[in-house]
């Protein structure tokens, strides 16, 4: 079912973007092996926009939802998670003037593995990986991990 805020816009600068009200996403962090942190991505089927590159379960945002509503129903939608499958934490915000895309942070509720995860259309494929050893990554997401691998880390000022 469309949302009457599905559809393309522009930014103050100059990209396209997806979602007439702004957009949002999920990323789970945990530890990884060794000591780093691990994110979980999803593979964006190569129909959608920047198709074949991995990035957050996300999209668009209902009328008057919040970017944290927005966020845990896409990644309901894309992944089969359910908002007690995670603890929520930070949320940042990529403000493009006119146009932002909301990342909200969180960490697994218990035990979250890829194969218990039920994917939909939108979605190739999902895992988890290691900020230091990422796959070709949607270039919104690629912008912003710097900021964000420094809060997911505990680094951040």
């Amino acid at each position: 079912m469309r949302s009457p805020t599905d559809g393309w816009t522009t930014c103050a600068l100059g990209h396209r973007h997806w979602g007439l009200a702004g957009a949002a996403g999920l990323l789970l962090h945990r530890p990884g092996d060794g000591g780093g942190v691990e994110v979980l991505l999803q593979l964006r089927v190569g129909w959608s926009h920047h198709g074949g590159t991995w990035g957050t379960p996300g999209g668009a945002l209902h009328p008057q939802e919040s970017a944290v509503d927005g966020a845990l129903r896409e990644a309901g939608e894309e992944l089969g998670l359910r908002r007690a499958d995670v603890v929520l934490g930070a949320e940042s915000v990529d403000d493009h003037g006119g146009w932002s895309y909301t990342t909200v942070l969180a960490t697994p509720a218990g035990a979250l593995e890829p194969g218990d995860l039920a994917l939909n259309d939108e979605s190739e494929g999902v895992g988890w990986f290691a900020l230091d050893a990422l796959p070709v990554l949607h270039p919104g997401l690629a912008a912003t991990l710097p900021a964000l691998a420094r809060v997911v880390s505990g680094t951040a000022p």
